[in-house]
């Protein structure tokens, strides 16, 4: 390989809430001790033969995934910078944007100055307003919400402002307008990051959430995603990565809801004939939604071995042009008391076919610890020539023999 190869495709990863280790300052954040994947293991002894066959050993302690002497893919850590340990705080910082104050939030419920002006433009009261978990709330409130037909609000740790409705009281077109009322009151003062929408069905006390998700995200900065779109290449978003970015910086969408959905996109478009260069960006979020944040250790695990077992079929569809990152956006411990997410490291693993010509030591093929997830665009930008002038550091070089 020459100093610095390039690849047409890249296909980046992202396995929602799978952080690697708590950063220096994770005590600030009520985190201190977190490690999403090495708890975990600790808890349930993973077997992960293709990720440790990468080297995902390499990047933090995991019981059942030791380390590799020749591992197959560019190993490392990231540290999020932004002051958060949010989603959209780490997809952002991965696409160059540093967010250097902290997101608000609403530990005690939204202030009155923002909960009776909404409520008369929805034209109805609401319930709850409070912090706390999505599953939990719909079993406390559901029935009641079901009896006065008043929605459902309520928060969490993170920046959102979050509207659960049974479908059959508030059909989905009701709940997405409550919604995009939400989102245009929920700025200065009140801004938050991302106003979602929690549709749910069943009978009390058997309620549960649909796939009707809908994130209605702020508009971010100009990013990496930008650029390469102005650059004239294809990026192609998978999951909530649409959500995230609030629709800029991608020229084609596909919002999946489940991660065997997310990655049967992945191979789609890595056998694509008309996605021939570009980015395809992917958020896969069972890892986060349905077991970190509800602590759910077993479920966690067996996602793990699914993206395991998918990875040999993905990596067949791909060619010796193609780059695959995989990373997280922070973490989720799901062994901890808290089911908020968690600040820490996130992992990365690099890989490409062309590598399989020649396997580095795991000295070689350490990428160290990267001091923001805004290396990651930071070297898909480089590897579309484009001069990365945002935050964080290309290591397309250090992809070489």
């Amino acid at each position: 390989m020459s100093s610095e190869r390039t690849f047409e495709r890249i296909f980046l990863v992202v396995l929602d809430g799978c952080g690697a280790g708590e950063l220096p300052d994770a005590a600030a954040f009520g985190d201190a001790g977190a490690n999403t994947l090495g708890n975990l293991s600790r808890m349930h002894p993973l077997s992960l033969p293709n990720l440790q066959a990468l080297g995902l050993g390499n990047v933090t302690e995991i019981v059942g995934v030791p380390p590799t002497d020749a591992p197959g893919a560019f190993f490392g850590r990231m540290a999020e910078k932004s002051a958060g340990k949010d989603t959209t705080s780490g997809h952002w910082e991965m696409m160059g944007v540093v967010r250097t104050v902290a997101s608000k939030t609403f530990p005690h419920g939204f202030p009155p100055g923002l909960i009776e002006p909404f409520c008369e433009r929805i034209g109805r009261g609401i319930l709850g307003n409070k912090t706390a978990s999505g599953t939990e709330i719909i079993k406390e409130l559901g029935a009641e919400h079901v009896a006065t037909r008043k929605p459902i609000v309520y928060t969490s740790a993170d920046s959102v402002f979050q509207v659960a409705s049974h479908v059959d009281v508030i059909p989905l077109a009701g709940l997405y307008r409550i919604c995009e009322i939400a989102r245009e009151m929920t700025v200065g003062e009140y801004l938050v990051d991302r106003v979602i929408a929690r549709p749910f069905t069943g009978e009390a006390p058997n309620f549960w959430r649909t796939d009707d998700r809908r994130d209605y995200s702020i508009e971010p900065p100009r990013n990496y995603l930008d650029d390469l779109v102005a650059a004239g290449v294809s990026v192609k978003g998978i999951g909530k990565i649409e959500d995230i970015f609030a629709k800029r910086g991608l020229t084609a969408s596909v919002h999946t809801h489940k991660n065997p959905e997310g990655m049967d996109e992945l191979i789609r478009a890595a056998k694509s004939a008309e996605f021939t260069r570009g980015l395809a960006f992917a958020n896969l979020v069972d890892f986060d939604m349905l077991f970190g944040h509800r602590n759910d250790i077993a479920g966690y695990v067996r996602a793990l071995e699914e993206f395991d077992a998918f990875l040999p079929g993905f990596f067949a569809s791909l060619t010796a042009s193609d780059l695959v990152i995989i990373t997280s956006d922070h973490g989720n411990d799901p062994t901890t008391p808290s089911t908020d997410h968690s600040r820490e490291h996130v992992p990365l693993l690099v890989y490409s076919p062309v590598f399989g010509s020649y396997f580095g030591d795991a000295a070689h093929r350490n990428l160290g610890v990267r001091q923001t997830f805004a290396d990651v665009g930071a070297t898909v930008a480089a590897d579309f020539g484009i001069k990365p002038n945002l935050a964080g550091a290309s290591f397309l070089s250090e992809l070489a023999d």
